[in-house]
């Protein structure tokens, strides 16, 4: 019948480790063969059948056609209808937690990004330094002079009730009374169940404390290789496994308590320790900085959106797992536009010119 079954067997916490199940039809008993040893598994170990089923093969079967029209199907479902009855704020008032006297650019970049995708109102939080050059840039921030002072937490928690997302890291620098502060603010939204982005050295603050993270689960962490590996190295033994970028984005979801993390690369991994979703929309070779600002000033709003959609638009999946591969198949597109008119002289501020058109290209209803 030409069935071969490798690697399945429990995880630390109970549940089925998926290793790799891979099925070659020749016969028509094959399913059935297959389904009975998961279900004997199952049996040992707990979980549901259809969540084993998905999560074995949802990390090594590229997505189909079919596939990836049902996940831009999903980002649709997610994005609010605009109309003339909403009132200012409603469609997303979104936190960016970052930008000091060195790094400007980056709150920027988060926070017009997130106004661009389709938020309402931005807020920066960023210090006293910092505060007038990122409102130079643009009028449409809302700018809060505070992460620096002995009262950041007091100020920024008049904000949070206000406030759908907060994205924590760009331009945030590795200041020990900053990052002091922010870890203050990270457990002040947990506290209030907002969702939370981080990036950048928001992620490095994570590395030198998971335990602040871990299990929360309206977090979203989108680190690239270096960080991947920092993290990685912060909450498991022995090295990142380069011959496996599926199995070792899950295992780190997983070791942070099944929170979301996006890898950032060549191809854009996204888990939720469960499931791998591979964004894989096509960008360019320019690596200017900034584009991960981009990312992660999308995802607050995108996050948001489906967090208030549900399950039922997200078709029972995960609603950050749709939120994520949202915005990095938004973010390569705006790549990727931006790229054809301005080759290697490109820069982030050309893709976010490019929100936009890629938005309408890819989302419109």
């Amino acid at each position: 019948m030409g069935v071969r079954c490798v690697a399945i067997g429990s995880c630390g916490r109970g549940k089925i480790d998926t290793g790799v199940v891979w099925m070659a039809f020749r016969g028509c008993g094959a399913a059935a063969a297959v389904l009975a040893l998961l279900s004997a598994a199952i049996a040992l170990y707990g979980p549901p059948l259809h969540a084993v089923i998905q999560r074995a093969f949802s990390l090594h079967k590229a997505h189909s056609t079919k596939d990836m029209e049902n996940l831009f199907q999903l980002v649709r479902n997610i994005v609010p209808a605009l109309t003339s009855k909403k009132h200012k704020g409603q469609d997303g008032r979104i936190g960016i937690v970052g930008g000091c006297q060195e790094y400007t650019g980056a709150p920027y970049f988060a926070g017009i990004s997130a106004l661009k995708v389709g938020a309402d109102l931005t807020h920066v939080f960023c210090t006293r330094e910092a505060a007038p050059v990122i409102k130079s840039y643009s009028p449409e921030l809302i700018v809060h002079p505070v992460l620096d002072s002995s009262n950041a937490l007091q100020e920024v928690e008049k904000w949070l009730p206000r406030l759908h997302a907060l994205v924590v890291g760009p331009g945030l620098g590795r200041d020990d009374f900053l990052l002091n502060n922010v870890m203050n603010i990270l457990e002040a939204t947990k506290a209030r169940d907002i969702p939370i982005i981080i990036d950048a050295d928001g992620l490095w603050l994570i590395a030198q404390l998971p335990a602040l993270i871990h299990g929360y689960q309206k977090a979203i962490l989108t680190p690239n290789r270096v960080e991947f590996s920092r993290l990685w190295e912060a909450v498991l033994t022995g090295p990142v496994d380069t011959k496996d970028h599926s199995g070792s984005v899950l295992k780190l979801s997983q070791a942070l308590g099944n929170i979301t993390v996006v890898q950032k690369g060549e191809h854009d991994l996204i888990s939720d320790g469960w499931q791998v979703l591979v964004c894989s929309q096509e960008g360019s070779s320019r690596r200017c900085g900034g584009q991960g600002d981009l990312l992660s000033g999308s995802l607050g709003v995108m996050a948001h959106w489906a967090l208030l959609a549900g399950r039922e638009k997200t078709n029972g999946s995960n609603p950050l797992l749709v939120a994520a591969w949202g915005a990095c198949t938004l973010t390569r597109e705006c790549n990727h536009q931006a790229f054809q008119k301005y080759g290697r002289s490109t820069t982030t501020t050309d893709m976010i010119a490019e929100v936009g058109t890629a938005f309408s290209k890819l989302f419109k209803t």
